[in-house]
């Protein structure tokens, strides 16, 4: 069955709900919705990842993220992942109860020594695509090598085979084509056999196709999300939690459909 990750952002600048939960209580409140709706884990983030965003200190994220992440622990049944690149908040993320270490530069930024966290606290870690310079010509094989770094990263860090998590990176140094491409082709990152986060929540790609902004693109994060379950995507990164959990429950009926057998 699909797996859906509520996105909880207590960031000023996030591009679809920067501002809404950087208070406590209204980021608590947000999350008991979001598990209401259906989430079966919650993404904590305290630095936007959009383009041009505003750099912030690892003790002001921290700042921002722990004592969500606390009262999270303390109210929900639901696995609590900290959304962050750096080492020393998700140390602390994970110290004050975070389960899972998703992070956006697949333990390449700074010392690399993400993984390094993620195997000393033995906690799952997503490892998502992302790099510093553009795409050449062959995106997916770019994409393939750089996923594969990752991982060994990974693993010579001591993280184990069932703890490694993998994201494609929709929208991360990406253009609009290649996003799309990289979407028709997710067996990229399903074919490594480990479980896949996608993340195509409210973004530019759908954005661009439709002409819509952030606000008005549930219907196509759900085309996106639907198309991502039948490439095998186990899990969805998403903002609008109960829309998304109603289609992946049709696709996951429709893709496990048999017929009864006769006598």
């Amino acid at each position: 069955m699909t797996k859906i990750m509520g996105i909880l952002n207590v960031t000023p600048d996030s591009f679809s709900d920067g501002g809404q939960y950087v208070d406590v209580e209204l980021a608590v409140r947000h999350a008991r919705q979001l598990v209401a709706d259906g989430a079966d884990a919650i993404d904590v983030g305290g630095e936007s990842t959009r383009p041009g965003a505003a750099f912030v200190s690892a003790a002001d994220e921290i700042d921002r993220v722990v004592p969500v992440i606390r009262r999270l622990k303390r109210e929900l049944d639901v696995l609590i992942s900290i959304d962050t690149y750096k080492p020393e908040v998700a140390e602390a993320a994970v110290r004050a109860g975070a389960d899972l270490i998703n992070d956006v530069w697949g333990s390449k930024w700074g010392d690399r020594s993400m993984v390094t966290v993620a195997a000393r606290h033995e906690v799952p870690i997503i490892l998502m695509h992302n790099r510093t310079e553009p795409h050449g010509t062959d995106v997916l094989a770019e994409v393939r090598a750089d996923l594969e770094e990752s991982i060994r990263l990974a693993k010579q860090a001591g993280v184990s085979e069932n703890r490694i998590w993998l994201d494609p990176g929709i929208g991360f140094m990406k253009t609009y084509e290649e996003n799309l491409f990289l979407m028709r082709h997710l067996a990229i990152a399903t074919d490594f056999g480990y479980p896949v986060l996608l993340g195509t929540s409210r973004k530019s790609l759908i954005g661009l196709t439709l002409g819509l902004p952030a606000a008005e693109r549930v219907e196509g994060t759900i085309a996106t999300v639907c198309y991502g379950i039948q490439q095998g995507c186990e899990w969805m990164r998403v903002h609008d939690v109960k829309e998304i959990k109603r289609a992946a429950l049709m696709m996951d009926a429709m893709l496990a459909a048999e017929l009864p057998k006769g006598e």
